[in-house]
């Protein structure tokens, strides 16, 4: 049995996604986007947002839909600024920073991996008030689903983006879980984006069931231009479009991408069940989509690993042979093919 709920991106990809890519492999199509394949991925996207305006691009990786998307938003002498555990500050080796030019990052506050609106509000002023000597604030960058686990509300993006709006600044959202916080929200991909002020979201594909790709969509078409450029010149433009293409088309087409998500999060509501009734464990955070982070006894831990279980403990270093009770933290995730078999089997190996 499969007990890895190391990360979502263990998972297998959608049996659909894989016959669409062998569809598109069973006859010549022009390279660079130029395919029907393209041509009908990008309209499932912006009939997916209801923006039928957007400019969408495929990428291979969430990083480079996040720096590349950015890097249309902001100029070399600016400042994005996004939460202290967001991805493009500690997950992206600077990749964000590198595609701006140089621009840089502001760090704020958060609770849950949730941006504090007043913190932001206070470094947003602080930043104006350097004038020529400061980097100048540009964008914000939020993520749904957090890095912790949680979800922002409809209304904390609107809170959020309104005040990045009247200051002139882009908003930009990190969704590499974006079918997550969907599913969570029950709410329409127009309604997290921009119905709430959002401009840019990398739509997440990879995490939830393809084999690796992801859709930067721009809001503002004026951007076409640009993005086009700015993939190209970073090495993100296949000449063999067609096999991203696709695998988003196989994703968005007939509320794949949604149901998906829905099973992820099922699952992973199923393991939160099961923790709450552990003794000596802990959820940490909140666990609104696919993602948990926990506190067990080393002991149940070392009795998971021992029957396969595959997860990260923090620190990545803790020893499992010391003392029995001592609380260890963790992160588990679900992925959409997580059974009810699978979670059933974790929390048991857990209690012994």
């Amino acid at each position: 049995m499969n007990l890895n709920f190391a990360s979502d991106n263990t998972g297998p990809a959608h049996p659909k996604v894989m016959e669409a890519v062998l569809r598109a492999n069973d006859h010549a199509a022009m390279p660079y986007g130029n395919d029907p394949v393209t041509e009908a991925a990008v309209a499932a996207v912006r009939a997916a947002f209801e923006a039928p305006e957007a400019e969408v691009a495929f990428v291979a990786t969430g990083t480079a839909a996040n720096a590349l998307a950015l890097s249309c938003l902001v100029r070399p002498f600016e400042s994005v600024f996004c939460s202290r555990v967001a991805h493009i500050e500690e997950d992206e080796c600077g990749a964000p920073e590198f595609y701006m030019g140089g621009a840089k990052l502001t760090l704020v506050d958060e609770t849950d991996g949730k941006i504090d609106a007043g913190d932001f509000a206070a470094k947003l002023t602080a930043a104006m008030d350097r004038g020529v000597h400061g980097a100048q604030p540009a964008a914000l960058s939020l993520t749904q689903i957090t890095e912790r686990g949680a979800t922002y509300s409809l209304d904390e993006i609107a809170t959020l983006t309104g005040i990045a709006r009247d200051a002139g600044l882009a908003t930009h959202l990190d969704g590499a879980r974006f079918a997550n916080a969907c599913a969570a929200l029950g709410c329409s991909p127009a309604e997290m984006t921009w119905k709430a002020g959002i401009d840019a979201v990398s739509f997440g594909g990879t995490k939830n069931g393809c084999l690796g790709v992801e859709a930067v969509v721009m809001f503002d078409a004026s951007h076409r231009r640009e993005l086009a450029l700015r993939r190209k010149r970073a090495g993100h433009l296949w000449s063999k479009q067609r096999y991203l293409s696709a695998q988003m088309l196989a994703y968005v087409q007939d509320g794949r991408w949604l149901e998906m998500a829905r099973s992820a999060n099922a699952a992973s509501a199923r393991l939160a069940k099961g923790l709450r009734a552990m003794p000596g464990a802990r959820i940490l955070h909140e666990a609104a989509g696919n993602l948990i982070f926990a506190e067990l006894p080393r002991a149940a831990h070392a009795r998971a690993f021992a029957a396969g279980a595959s997860y990260y403990l923090f620190p990545g270093d803790t020893p499992l042979d010391g003392d029995p009770e001592t609380p260890v933290r963790c992160r588990l995730v679900c992925d959409w093919s997580k059974s009810s078999a699978e979670v059933d089997a974790l929390i048991a190996s857990w209690a012994g």
